[in-house]
């Protein structure tokens, strides 16, 4: 049987409070994640026997990356799989825009995407799932409904109707 997942790689365990909004989406959406921690640097071993674990199942996966400073992460990972990967770089304070540039400047033949906002990181990983799976598809177009339902009902607060 063939299973759907996203696969969420956290840089360091500091990660995890940032991590928690994208689960957060993906429970709304009824979507099986894992949530792992390795580091391309400190630890591309134990990174690639996770991705090698993953890429021997028939699941359908995206993976999501989360690393700051130089994020090599996503791209590692990128290179090491056959899947969709979605960066989601947390900010940082101290060095304020410019951690971005490792997520977006990319070598040839290395593609993850880049969604700095964690919830939108989780809904295009769903999008990229749902293209096959008609259920799927349907969660996600709930989702934006009840999203367009919350705008609705301020708009109606706001002119007193």
């Amino acid at each position: 049987m063939v299973d759907e997942k996203i696969i969420i790689i956290m840089g360091s365990k500091k990660d995890e409070e940032f991590s928690n909004r994208i689960c957060t989406c993906l429970n709304k959406l009824s979507v099986t994640y894992d949530r792992r921690v390795a580091s391309a640097h400190k630890t591309p071993q134990k990174l690639l026997k996770i991705i090698e674990e993953y890429e021997k199942t028939e699941d359908r996966l995206v993976y999501i990356t989360i690393a700051g400073r130089s994020n090599a992460l996503s791209g590692f990972v990128d290179a090491n799989t056959r899947y969709p990967v979605i960066a989601c770089p947390p900010s940082s304070n101290r060095f304020g825009p410019f951690d971005i540039y490792s997520s977006l400047r990319m070598p040839s033949g290395v593609s993850p995407l880049v969604i700095l906002n964690p919830e939108n990181a989780a809904l295009a990983a769903v999008k990229i799932l749902a293209l096959t799976n008609p259920d799927l598809s349907n969660r996600v177009l709930d989702y934006q409904r009840r999203i367009k339902d919350i705008i609705e009902r301020a708009d109606k607060k706001m002119r007193n109707v």
